[in-house]
């Protein structure tokens, strides 16, 4: 027996229609790359988008073809997020911050019809068109004043195709588990693989981010993405404000502290979300001026384990609550978020920091369990370690457009490669990626653990363990560190931190120091890159 409810599909042009009709006032912030702060509001980003659509459509943009767009966080990106997929196209994000030959080969594996890209990217762009085997077109998302003199043939100025069109428009529907966005992976082991998703999917992903105990977003909030929208959508942030109708502060390409802290402070915004990696410059700058946050109210921390020493900076001198958050591309990314349950509401100092050191909780929509090398369960018990499988209705089945074998070994389930155990409230404690694991004398050595001890050391701006080459043990844990500015520490010094905190087999057996460490496209440590750096590397106990 069916029931009898209206059957309205859920689709991406559902949320910014939300915003513009009942959120209309509501501001949306820009640092332009040109123009210097940019501010319209919901409604206007709807009609503009409207605009985009239909100037998509003249150009020949159907259902189903992919639109690449290679840009920072602006309010063009975010017109041309919702332009691009409510009219049944998919938006590829293009991550500047790949290899190019990774870029050519996402762009031909995406077979991109056109590519909207910001004026800084004008130079990779005009590189690499000639290796572009689909692309038709690319637009310029600038007005024609600032249009790139990099020689790119045929390129397309943005505004003057919103302006040539009129928003008298009205968005099409069709079946909700058509293609919205395409994000590829990092690409950090062999090609990057595309993540294909719906728009049943994001809609449910959104849902989810917004609840209490996912982000806990609403209509009062200020919110900065951080996270750049070519990173897994920025988390689903751009989907999420428009969900709620928060206000969006985007902060375009300059990330650094200073840059950020003036958006921070002068828009008043309340949350915001990054990889560690972005918040150490935020905190360096917020310590060698001596500034506060003084309407921050949350930080998503997510891309990569968040320090204990950063948690209690930001939680103990800013007053700013930490949320710590994770998830894949493949998740479109949202896995768990770090909420308390009831039992730890009044959970303070140690022991509330002690909590959150863990990935959190799954949302609803997100299933979990770790299995063991031949793939059986294993109990939830806080210290049984496994890889960690997901499954829901925002999880990938498949890549895009590979071989047709499904993207899981056990039907149902897909295996995040990351290593962790569960406690009975059901809180991840994630131990380490599957490659980045140390196996030392068959034990396992949690390159992450000692990672965050390393970091709270106060003179230890960032910090990587990895596994070297070991004549008995076959693997012991090298310590790199890259040191705080104007601060000097020796390797006994780096060690005795240690003592008292880990097993003593744990213990590093060297420390390397350096001046910066490698990162990935996404912002993460790059493992890979360290480990060809130190292949050929001697531990002192070692030979």
């Amino acid at each position: 027996m069916l029931a009898n409810m209206m059957d309205q599909p859920l689709l991406i042009s559902s949320l910014i229609t939300h915003a513009a009709r009942y959120h209309g006032q509501t501001e949306i912030v820009s640092r332009t790359l040109e123009e210097g702060i940019h501010r319209y509001t919901w409604g206007e980003a709807e009609q503009r988008a409207k605009r985009l659509a239909k100037a998509l459509l003249a150009l020949g943009v159907g259902p189903g073809q992919r639109v690449g767009t290679m840009a920072w966080n602006t309010y063009r990106h975010l017109e041309a997020y919702y332009a691009i997929a409510s009219i049944g196209a998919v938006t590829h994000t293009i991550n500047p911050r790949l290899f190019p030959e990774q870029i050519e080969y996402i762009v031909n594996h995406a077979e991109n019809q056109y590519i909207f890209c910001d004026t800084s990217f004008a130079d990779l762009i005009a590189a690499l068109l000639p290796k572009f085997k689909s692309v038709k077109g690319v637009v310029f998302m600038c007005d024609r004043a600032h249009m790139p003199s990099t020689a790119v043939p045929g390129a397309l100025c943005y505004e003057e195709l919103v302006a040539a069109q009129d928003p008298d428009f009205t968005w099409p529907t069709f079946d909700e588990r058509s293609a919205a966005a395409l994000c590829y992976t990092s690409g950090t082991t062999g090609n990057p693989k595309g993540a294909l998703y719906s728009h049943r999917s994001t809609v449910l992903h959104t849902f989810a981010a917004i609840a209490p105990d996912g982000l806990g977003i609403s209509a009062r909030e200020t919110v900065l993405p951080v996270v750049p929208m070519f990173h897994v959508n920025a988390w689903g942030l751009p989907y999420a404000c428009a969900m709620v109708g928060a206000k969006m502060v985007m902060p375009g390409r300059d990330l650094d502290g200073k840059s950020l802290h003036e958006l921070l402070d002068g828009e008043k915004v309340s949350l915001t979300a990054a990889v560690p990696a972005v918040w150490l410059g935020l905190l360096n700058h917020l310590r060698s001026i001596g500034a506060t946050l003084d309407h921050m109210q949350r930080v998503v921390i997510g891309g990569s384990a968040c320090p204990r020493a950063m948690m209690e900076t930001f939680q103990d001198q800013y007053g700013v609550e930490v949320v710590h958050a994770w998830g894949m591309t493949e998740m479109s990314p949202l896995g768990t978020v770090n909420t308390p349950k009831f039992q730890f509401k009044d959970l303070s100092g140690k022991a509330k920091v002690d909590l959150q050191q863990s990935a959190g909780r799954p949302l609803y929509g997100v299933d979990m369990m770790i299995v063991d090398e031949n793939d059986q369960e294993l109990p939830w018990d806080g210290e049984t370690v496994g890889e960690l499988m997901v499954r829901g209705p925002w999880v990938i089945d498949a890549y895009f457009n590979t071989d047709p074998q499904p993207a899981h070994r056990i039907p149902g389930w897909f295996g995040t490669g990351d290593v962790c155990a569960i406690d009975p409230d059901g809180y991840i404690w994630i131990t380490d990626r599957i490659k980045d694991v140390i196996k030392s004398g068959g034990e396992w050595i949690s390159s992450i653990d000692l990672e965050n001890i390393a970091v709270g050391h106060p003179k230890v701006a960032e910090a990587a363990v990895i596994g070297v080459y070991h004549p008995r043990w076959d693997e012991r844990p090298l310590l790199v560190v890259v040191k705080q500015p104007g601060e000097d520490i020796s390797k006994e010094e780096m060690l005795a931190w240690f003592e008292g905190k880990i097993a003593k087999w744990w213990m590093p057996d060297d420390v390397a120091f350096v001046d910066e460490l490698p990162h990935t496209a996404t912002g993460k440590l790059s493992k890979l890159q360290l480990r060809d750096r130190f292949k050929d590397y001697r531990l002192p106990s070692g030979g």
